[in-house]
């Protein structure tokens, strides 16, 4: 079969032996896959990836001098079962995948690591457990953007958004795109958005953000810097509340106020996904966003970096860090886009076949021009298509 195999950086089209499921597997043939942003920092960050992955346990992540079959945005239509597995899940099924695989002795990462051949091929392998069928004759471009919006689904879920609270994303990739996505879907009020890419930022709204935000022009917290705690903000709460409670003649103050921060009423910030993923964002977030803010971090990356604690200290910025999805959240997220709840078409800015991923991925280095290209194995030639309108 025909697959593209990422070596040293390269990205080749070769011919490779045909996959043969194992006991409790399924062969796919692949319909579509999603080139994630991962995989555009894997193909030349390998080796930082490797050793991130090995210091959290998992010491299989593809390294520079491996041939590796990545893609891990998965739709695709069972074609067989392995020996002794029962047809749960029946040939011809349309499904989505978990990109998990046991290989080797051990569960491996599908499309990142040389043990689990990925969707960026004809046909591949899955575990007939973590595959879902599409319901409701969802496209299979569609159903390829499970994955990233069940990563988008995780991050928001991480977040815990209250219904006072303003969600600020950073960042309108795919990654930020999907995240405003799933902040609307999951009844979030009042989602900012901001990217320096006029592009992104037409996307932003496209996807559901009530407000978006060219960041060169100004901060993404100025807008509502009326809903959000200054220190002398604080400083004056603290004093006037104080006043206040002294002068209560019947209650013991500190019981009145043990009452109302049981009740919730404790001062909150707002909640930033970071989704740039860059060196020096981090910092920035820290030191611009306002007091009591949440920074969930969902962008990955892959240097090294710094932060200065001593200003997240004065502000108490809780940083919440996410990687993946459950289950149930991949079963969620497809839901969501099968039922309509979310609509994934705005990202999908490009299709290609098996040739033309050499060229798709040097055209998403340009942050303006596309958000999600999909590979679609049965497409010929090296030309990127627009994907087909619904």
């Amino acid at each position: 079969m025909r697959a593209v195999v990422c070596q040293h950086a390269e990205l080749a089209v070769r011919d490779l032996p045909e996959p043969v499921p194992a006991r409790g597997q399924v062969l796919l043939q692949v319909e579509a896959c999603g080139i994630c942003g991962s995989d555009l920092h894997a193909r030349h960050h390998a080796a930082e990836l490797a050793q991130a992955a090995a210091a959290t346990g998992y010491d299989h992540v593809m390294r520079p001098d491996d041939a590796v079959v990545m893609g891990h945005e998965v739709c695709a239509t069972v074609l067989d079962h392995g020996p002794r597995t029962p047809a749960r899940v029946r040939s011809g099924t349309r499904v989505a995948v978990f990109p998990l695989l046991r290989a080797a002795g051990a569960v491996h990462t599908t499309g990142l690591s040389p043990m689990a051949p990925g969707g960026y091929a004809e046909r591949m392998l899955a575990e007939q457990s973590m595959v879902l069928p599409v319901p409701n004759g969802l496209a299979a471009d569609a159903a390829a953007l499970t994955e990233p919006m069940a990563v988008a689904l995780h991050a928001v879920r991480r977040g815990a958004v209250g219904s006072r609270q303003v969600a600020y994303v950073v960042g309108c990739g795919p990654i930020g795109l999907a995240v405003v996505a799933m902040l609307k879907a999951t009844g979030v009020r009042t989602v900012v958005a901001s990217d320096p890419s006029p592009g992104r930022r037409a996307l932003a709204e496209r996807m559901g953000a009530d407000l978006v935000v060219d960041p060169a022009a100004g901060s993404p917290f100025e807008p509502h810097a009326d809903r959000h705690l200054t220190a002398a903000g604080l400083f004056e709460l603290a004093v006037g509340s104080m006043e206040k409670l002294r002068a209560l003649p019947l209650l013991p103050w500190w019981q009145v106020m043990r009452a109302a921060e049981a009740a919730g009423a404790t001062p909150s910030g707002p909640v930033v996904f970071e989704c740039v993923g860059v060196p020096g964002i981090l910092d920035h977030l820290i030191a611009t966003a306002p007091l009591a803010s949440r920074v969930v971090v969902v962008g990955v990356c892959m240097g090294q970096d710094a932060i200065r604690p001593a200003i997240a200290v004065n502000k108490e910025i809780d940083l919440r860090f996410v990687l993946g999805y459950t289950p149930r959240e991949l079963r969620d997220a497809l839901h969501l886009l099968a039922q309509g709840e979310v609509d994934p078409t705005p990202l999908l800015t490009g299709e290609v076949g098996l040739d033309g991923v050499a060229g798709a991925f040097d055209a998403l280095a340009d942050p303006g021009a596309l958000a999600k290209v999909v590979v679609r194995p049965g497409l010929a030639g090296t030309d990127l298509h627009l994907p087909p309108t619904p």
